[in-house]
Formats: structure tokens, sequence, C-alpha cells
């Protein structure tokens, strides 16, 4: 196993960051998603600027992939009168690249693939409170208890397994059955991946630092095998050369609309309720240097519209948000999930996790 040395530069840029913040006086108020197929995009009202006024503008800040939400953007562009400037890039890394920007950043909106990235950004004061309307659109589970950002879509921590090797009543139910003897060697991770690392991050908050330090040294000991994303954890899985990996739910849906039922592969929910089935989500948030506020809540109720979740659900398999959206019949129902209980904005500590997966060797 190898340390990336990029990813371990932007989470360190984020602690750095985060210091500087807090030496200074308070200043006023995408492992990448990959896309399926995109359909028809969700509709927003178009709205027209006063002809003795510039059109609105708004600069986005996407940790999402733009093959996976260029087009719902596009969208949005060419329905209002907005005009919209996207910056894509890996989550940490932007959340850092805001971070150091201060108050000087041109963007309005960040949206995060993953809660602990705009936890971070929370952690620095550079979010501003939503509006109790927007807030109130999604289950208190799937936004900020404090209102400073909101989930737009649920991604699910699954075991991925090799259906011909292993039948899935002997797929483990805990985190911790990993660590067995039998199954030394046959098991994936991604320590790089922020999926990976916000998922040690809730292991950290539900079982203390203790618990975390040993089950990342028992399943360093076990010869877990390490990939640099969840895609190769699932291509690995599907040529036997794994027989489990912990992945998010959907990368597993790319394979088998590509090549059909015949992939030996399946997602199993592991039911101990432990970090291992954590629902997390893609989020978003209005920044601090937001110039036109108005247009940034319509984007952020735009990604909450039925239309931009069901297409969450139809084609990127994720899971909506709002209420009265029909979720993908590949799906385990949410309900159905034994869940931790946790407030994922508590998942912010993404530092704490690099530190920590690199002292247990996770990441050497």
């Amino acid at each position: 196993m190898r340390i990336i040395q990029s990813k371990v530069f932007l989470f360190t840029l984020i602690s750095l960051a985060l210091l500087i913040g807090a030496c200074q006086p308070p200043t006023p108020p995408m492992e990448t998603n990959e896309a399926v197929s995109a359909t028809e995009p969700a509709q927003v009202a178009a709205t027209e600027a006063p002809a003795d006024q510039p059109p609105a503008s708004l600069v986005i800040y996407s940790g999402r992939n733009e093959n996976l939400v260029g087009p719902l953007i596009e969208q949005f562009r060419n329905t209002t009168a907005i005009q919209v400037e996207v910056r894509y890039g890996d989550t940490a890394e932007l959340a850092a690249t805001i971070l150091e920007e201060g108050q000087n950043s041109p963007a309005d909106v960040y949206y995060g693939q993953d809660a602990g990235a705009l936890g971070a950004l929370n952690k620095a004061d550079r979010l501003l409170p939503l509006p109790q309307s927007i807030l109130d659109q999604v289950d208190s589970r799937f936004r900020a208890g404090d209102g400073s950002w909101i989930g737009t879509s649920g991604r699910a921590r699954v075991f991925v397994f090799n259906t011909d090797e292993v039948d899935a009543a002997d797929v483990p139910d805990s985190i911790w059955e990993l660590t067995d003897p039998k199954w030394r060697g046959k098991v994936g991770w991604a320590p790089t991946n922020g999926s990976f690392q916000s998922f040690v991050t809730a292991l950290r908050v539900l079982e203390g630092e203790e618990k975390a330090t040993e089950w990342l040294e028992a399943m360093v000991a076990n010869d877990t095998q390490t990939f640099s994303n969840n895609t190769g954890i699932v291509e690995a899985t599907g040529r036997g050369e794994i027989e489990v990996g912990l992945v998010n739910h959907y990368y597993l849906y790319r394979f088998l609309a590509e090549q059909g039922e015949s992939f030996p592969a399946r997602n199993h929910h592991p039911a101990a309720g432990d970090a291992g089935s954590i629902i997390n989500v893609a989020g978003v948030g209005i920044l601090d240097t937001a110039k036109n506020l108005a247009a940034a809540e319509q984007f952020v109720n735009f990604l909450l519209s039925a239309e931009a979740q069901q297409y969450f659900a139809n084609e990127t398999v994720e899971y909506p948000l709002i209420e009265g959206i029909e979720i993908n019949p590949l799906l385990t129902p949410l309900a159905d999930i034994n869940t931790p209980a946790i407030d994922l904005s508590d998942l912010a500590d993404l530092q704490g996790t690099l530190t920590l997966l690199q002292e247990t060797g996770a990441l050497e």
C-alpha cells in the first residue's frame, strides 16, 4: 500500500485552513461519482431579469462529477436567466480551495459528494444558514442540525460480494466480522477515498478512537487489499480477486448495466447497524461569499425538486431525499436498512481520520 500524495495534501490543507481561520477575526456572513446515462433532468421555472439589470449569475464549486450532474446544472442554466459558472473537482480539494481563498473566493455554492467536506466548511463558518422553507423539504437526518447545508441525494455503505465465491447467507453482517482470519486477503477497501474516510470518521464517532484504531489495525493485519476507488473494488470483486469490498451502493449498478445480470457481484447491507451501514449524502451549502443569495437559494431548491430527485433515483441509482419520489426498484428501501444513529454533521473531522489512517498503517 502507498500514500497517494495529492489526497494527503488536500486534507492537510483543510486542516491548515481551519487553523488559519480560527486565528483570524470573524467576517460577516467525486473517488468521484460516476454517471450512468442521463435522461431529461429537472425543469425549473424560467426567470427574467428586468431590462435595466444584468442577468443574475452564480458560481458553483462542484465536487460531483460533471458527467453526473452536468445535465442537471445545464438544465438549470437553460431554463432560467441565471448565468452559471461551474468549477468541477475533487470534493475535498474544492473544500480546501474555498478555505484557502477565504473571503476572496468567487464561489456562491458548494455542491459536495460527502457530508464530511460540508461539515468542514461549516466548522470554518463558511456556510450561511439555509431558509427553513428549504430545510423542511428533507428529513432532519440528512441535513445539518444548524441548517448550514442540506442533503440532495443519499448513498448507503454496503459490502459488495462475489456471488460465485460467497453465499449471500455467509456475507458478514458487521465490519468487525471482516477481521476474522477466514477473510484474510479476501477483503478490499479504498483508504484514500473520501467516502471511505467518512465511514471511518463515523466509526470514530460511534465507537470511539480506541475501537476505531483497533478495527483499522486488525484489518491491516488481516491483509486487506487496497484500491484507489470504489470502482476498482467492484471490478476486482467481479473478477474474483477479492470476495468482499467496502463501497457505496451505487457503484455496482454501472457494472450490471454494462455487463448484465451475469456480472457475479451483488450488494449486501450489513444487519448489525454499525458504521458499515451508514447512510451518507451528497449535499449543498451556500457560501458566505455568495454574491447572489436569491440565485443560490433557487439552485438549492432546484436540486430538491421532484424532477431532479427522480433523476437521481433513476439515473444515478441514489436515494431521493424528499417524500413522494419512487426509488429505483434495484434498491433496498431506506426503512429496511438497519442504520446507526449518527448526526452527519459530526463527520467534519477529516484530518483526524487521515491521521488515524496513517498511524494504523492503512495509509503508508
